[in-house]
């Protein structure tokens, strides 16, 4: 049965998952949230007692564990909750305005258009400050998410797996031409390779925080004004329209709040796959395909993910491994069962 006009723009669908487990399930996402920051902050490669690092998070005596914790896991925290929350909403943004179910910033090349743009800038135009960084950034997901989405619907259409295919392609030029570019100019390597991979350990993180959580927030914020459109744009362009939805507008829309978390998240911690692929998968399991509850959702849960692998990779494995590399690990896998079991399926 056909929902009702009302049931898709405004009000709730019917569906078997009732509100009270669907804010139950938000609840234990938070709170997992909460108790993933503590560890986050609290547990480290040093040794600092969990009662001082309390205590150095409101005052800072002048000690080095005190400077550990206020300059280096505290921003590093917040830094994997805000990079984390917009990778996490820029997938399920780009899955339901593309009924892609393979839909994924790093796999659909954003994101390596941003780190493309960045060493372009950093080794043509010599931008070496962090909000420079951000504009170049921002400026190479908004092309490569053009030029995927173009080339892709050409011929029969941008289904799944054509983007994904086309995606991938364009990644692998942006990628490797950057990697050339930086192979050729020293200085630029040296300023790239640690931030290529991925990863939370930054020397500037109270720097990075203040220069890309602006431009985080304002796509967040328009990515959940969308949430009353998307349940109708799943239904497909036509009948989107007939219910009175401006599709143009909310893709354009959509469009820049993607390349607003996409650009400044992959700025701030360099190129992360596969988050936004598999935290929008798992949160629809939970609280069922309505769009108003899988992005709010998709902010707690991509962060709870993010600031556990990154915790796994520096604690639990006993070395620094980047973050970027074990949501790989994790995430590679999770495509491939999506590819085998549904990729080709519109959401």
């Amino acid at each position: 049965m056909t929902a009702a006009p009302a049931d898709l723009l405004g009000h709730e669908p019917s569906t078997s998952r009732s509100l009270s487990t669907r804010t139950t399930a938000l609840t234990c996402m938070g709170a997992l949230l909460v108790v993933v920051s503590v560890l986050s902050v609290f547990v480290g490669s040093g040794d600092i007692p969990v009662g001082e690092a309390w205590r150095a998070i409101w005052h800072h005596d002048g000690s080095t564990n005190a400077e550990i914790i206020r300059s280096t896991r505290l921003p590093r925290t917040l830094l994997g909750i805000t990079v984390g929350a917009a990778m996490g909403i820029a997938g399920a943004l780009m899955q339901a305005l593309t009924r892609n179910p393979l839909a994924d910033p790093g796999i659909l090349g954003v994101n390596a258009g941003a780190y493309f743009a960045m060493v372009v800038g950093f080794a043509v135009l010599g931008a070496t400050t962090t909000a420079g960084n951000v504009l170049f950034a921002m400026a190479g997901a908004f092309v490569s998410a053009a030029l995927v989405h173009v080339v892709g619907s050409r011929g029969r259409g941008a289904g799944p797996a054509t983007l994904v295919l086309t995606g991938v392609a364009v990644s692998c030029v942006f990628t490797g031409v950057a990697f050339g570019m930086t192979m050729v100019d020293p200085k630029a390597f040296d300023a790239i390779r640690g931030w290529q991979v991925g990863s939370l350990q930054k020397d500037h993180g109270s720097d990075l925080l203040v220069s890309t959580t602006p431009w985080i927030v304002v796509g967040i914020l328009l990515a959940l004004a969308l949430t009353g459109f998307l349940n109708a744009i799943a239904l497909g362009d036509d009948r989107a329209r007939a219910l009175g939805v401006p599709v143009t507008g909310v893709r354009t829309v959509g469009f820049v709040a993607m390349t607003f978390m996409c650009g400044a998240g992959t700025a701030a911690v360099g190129p992360i796959t596969f988050l936004g692929l598999m935290v929008p998968h798992a949160v629809r399991a939970v609280v069922g395909p309505d769009q108003r509850w899988i992005i709010p959702a998709c902010a707690l849960a991509a962060p709870v993910l993010f600031l556990g692998a990154d915790v796994i990779g520096r604690v639990l494995l006993e070395t620094e491994l980047p973050v970027g590399m074990i949501t790989a690990f994790i995430g590679a896998p999770v495509l491939i069962h999506l590819v085998r079991t549904r990729g080709v399926r519109e959401l």
